[in-house]
C-alpha cells in the first residue's frame, strides 16, 4: 500500500510563492507517475501537474508558466513550485500516485492519494 505525505501548504498573498512536497513510501516500483490535484469548495477535483519518473510531465492550462513540477526519484518525492499565485489557486492540494506511465488528469486513474495540504491565496 503506497502512502503519500504532503507538506508545504499555507497562506500567501496574491503574487506570492509556495512549494509543495509529497513523499511516497511503501512502493518498490521503479517507474511511476506522481502529481498534484486540487479541489476548491464546491468544485470537482482537478489535475494541476503530473510527472513520470522518466521525466515526461503535464500541466493544466491554468497553471502553465507559473507552476513547476519536479522530482527526486531517489527520495520518491515530487515537488510543486508555485509562483505568482492567484486567489483562484486557493484549494486543497492532493498528491496522487500510480505505478507506470500515466499523465491523465482524471482522478480515477490514480489509486493512491495523500491527505491534502491547504493553499490559500488572498487578494
Amino acid at each position: 500500500q503506497v502512502q503519500l505525505v504532503e507538506s508545504g501548504g499555507g497562506s500567501v498573498q496574491s503574487g506570492g510563492s509556495l512549494r509543495l512536497s509529497c513523499v511516497a513510501s511503501g512502493t518498490t516500483d521503479a517507474t511511476y507517475s506522481m502529481g498534484w490535484f486540487r479541489q476548491a469548495p464546491g468544485k470537482e477535483r482537478e489535475g494541476v501537474a503530473i510527472i513520470y519518473t522518466r521525466g515526461a510531465n503535464r500541466y493544466s492550462d491554468s497553471v502553465k508558466g507559473r507552476f513547476t513540477i519536479s522530482q527526486d526519484n531517489f527520495k520518491k518525492t515530487v515537488y510543486l513550485e508555485m509562483n505568482n499565485l492567484k486567489p483562484e489557486d486557493t484549494a486543497m492540494y492532493y498528491c496522487a500516485f500510480r505505478s507506470g506511465f500515466w499523465l491523465q488528469f482524471e482522478p480515477s486513474v490514480y489509486n493512491s492519494w495523500g491527505q491534502g495540504t491547504q493553499v490559500t491565496v488572498s487578494s
